[in-house]
């Protein structure tokens, strides 16, 4: 069972999302606001999160940016939106996103990010801390067979595949 913190605005966007990962076996965290999710993140242990870009109070690129800077993405984030742009998912993905989900998100598709999430949450365990390397962006992870790291070369794939939906 991995702990999956949800953030987004919309109660009926939680409450949906929190129903299906339950019902996968998954405890499913909620948060209205970055505010909330800032004050989960801290006392819980999180395996993914899923992240609305569009929040009142601090949108969740800025979240995500804050994260990365201050060394806490420590988990597999997927971003969330029904009105972002190819730019705002590119950007999320420099900051650190596994992956960008477009609202509504048809029930396959979130969770096959949702495993693919949690293994790649897996492979980053199972990295050595001091091969964590922050560049200001995000953190980049190496690994002894694999130096140019995997998180990058699926950061890669996600924009790629961004752009071809936008094309």
């Amino acid at each position: 069972m991995a702990s999956i913190l949800v953030v987004d605005d919309e109660v009926g966007i939680r409450e949906l999302l929190s129903e299906i990962l339950g019902d996968e076996g998954h405890l499913v965290l909620m948060a209205e606001n970055a505010a909330r999710a800032r004050d989960l993140r801290a006392r819980e242990q999180i395996d993914l999160v899923l992240l609305d870009i569009w929040m009142p109070d601090t949108d969740g690129v800025t979240l995500l940016k804050e994260w990365a800077s201050n060394g806490q993405l420590t988990m597999p984030v997927i971003m969330m939106s029904g009105h972002a742009t190819i730019d705002t998912a590119v950007e999320a993905t420099r900051y650190g996103a596994l992956e960008f989900l477009e609202k509504p998100i048809a029930m396959a598709r979130l969770l096959s990010a949702v495993r693919s999430g949690l293994e790649r949450g897996r492979l980053m365990r199972n990295l050595r801390p001091a091969a964590c390397v922050s560049s200001g962006r995000g953190a980049h992870y190496r690994h002894a067979g694999n130096p140019g790291g995997r998180i990058r070369g699926t950061r890669q794939r996600t924009r790629r595949l961004a752009e071809r939906r936008a094309a």
